[in-house]
């Protein structure tokens, strides 16, 4: 049985079709030995291999088999479950980084915006609980600046003069502080300042304009509006709290193992899947 190609398995009543060489990435594993007919669980019905056992949790098993790696929905909770199943099949690299639960499970994020306006100045202020939220956020913020002659704060037209990107300030990781809105200089002559927010390529000095790009911003992103409140009636600053389930680093782990090798597997975190 172990020089077919082709493998179909009917797990809890769920068909399963796939390669012999992807069931024998661990050789050591029961599906391994099942198409050496090395173990009696595993029935052979039809040219069909029998498993009484959960066909959908199976199904996370196999994408595990075909891709090294663990990558479990949002919304996933059967991880004792999933875990169980892996000893069973005793794939044993996939138990061990499914008990390391508190990496591959969704975390809650809170962003705050604050934003205050004095004058012909708007100013915004962005905490965030994940750092590398905020730094995405920050590679999205551009600042632009140049000088004006004579115009208002809320032209939405820039100035004739070519406009420099100017530095988001980053007081820690955490936090960025920026600013948009006409500086009086000398005589007629205004330093402005503009916002741009990618992908949107206006560039905008209005700030209720800017605070609503913003906003639009991280709704998108997945984040949700769950308070708004007026930290200083007097300084004018409103504050905006956002939330929203993250998927961690961790969630997909790649395995380093050499496939058709035994052995202990070594865990690495993945990528940060951006967005929801």
């Amino acid at each position: 049985m172990s020089n077919r190609e082709v493998v179909v398995l009917s797990v809890g009543g769920v068909r399963f079709v796939t390669r012999a060489s992807t069931l024998q990435q661990f050789p050591e594993s029961r599906l391994a030995r099942m198409l050496n007919d090395d173990d009696r669980e595993f029935k052979l019905v039809n040219g069909e291999f029998f498993v009484d056992r959960d066909g959908t949790l199976f199904s996370y098993i196999m994408d595990f088999l075909r891709t090294l790696q663990v990558s479990l929905p949002a919304d996933f909770s059967d991880y004792q479950r999933l875990q169980r199943e892996a000893e069973f099949y005793e794939l044993y690299p996939l138990s061990d980084l499914l008990s390391q639960e508190h990496l591959l499970k969704p975390r809650l994020e809170i962003l705050e915006v604050r934003f205050s306006l004095l004058e012909m100045q708007a100013f915004f202020r962005i905490f965030g609980s994940c750092s590398t939220t905020v730094e995405t956020l920050a590679e999205q913020i551009t600042v632009f600046t140049g000088q004006q002659s004579g115009q208002s704060w809320n032209s939405p037209f820039p100035s004739q003069k070519p406009l420099v990107p100017f530095p988001l300030e980053r007081p820690s990781h955490h936090d960025m502080v920026f600013q948009c809105g006409t500086d009086y200089s000398a005589g007629d002559q205004f330093v402005a300042r503009y916002v741009s927010i990618k992908p949107d390529n206006r560039k905008l000095i209005n700030g209720t304009n800017v605070l609503g790009l913003l906003l639009d911003t991280l709704l998108r992103d997945g984040f949700h509006l769950i308070s708004t409140r007026t930290v200083s009636s007097e300084e004018k600053v409103e504050c905006y709290s956002f939330e929203r389930m993250r998927r961690p680093a961790a969630l997909t782990i790649t395995v380093n193992q050499t496939p058709g090798s035994s052995g202990v597997a070594q865990a690495k975190r993945g990528q940060v899947q951006k967005g929801k």
